[in-house]
């Protein structure tokens, strides 16, 4: 994990425009779905290994929504508060990092 990680992200699928704006602005925390929304993720190139949070099953995968949290590299955060304040849906949630909840996401 980034030394630095002082945040977390999710998206409210339910006010998800399917606009992609976010993944626009920050590509390495944001990811289009099959079915026209975005999601968050975890890339490789800052974590160990690269998770994608659209609720599929198998390897490199997890839940979406509230549970499907992602952490934001710290040099990232920048970019995900901009990509969240232009999301015409408003769906981008952005939480103070907490272990728990990232331990807890799978379950």
């Amino acid at each position: 994990m980034s030394d630095a990680t002082q945040y977390m992200v999710w998206i409210d699928q339910d006010l998800c425009t399917g606009d992609g704006i976010c993944e626009e602005i920050a590509p390495d925390v944001f990811v289009a779905r099959d079915d026209g929304l975005w999601v968050v993720k975890e890339e490789a190139s800052h974590f160990d290994t690269t998770t994608v949070f659209d609720g599929a099953e198998g390897d490199g995968h997890g839940p979406e929504g509230s549970r499907g949290v992602a952490r934001i590299p710290s040099s990232l955060i920048e970019d995900t508060i901009e990509a969240a304040e232009e999301c015409p849906g408003e769906c981008i949630m952005i939480e103070p990092y907490n272990a728990d909840d990232v331990a807890n996401r799978g379950a």
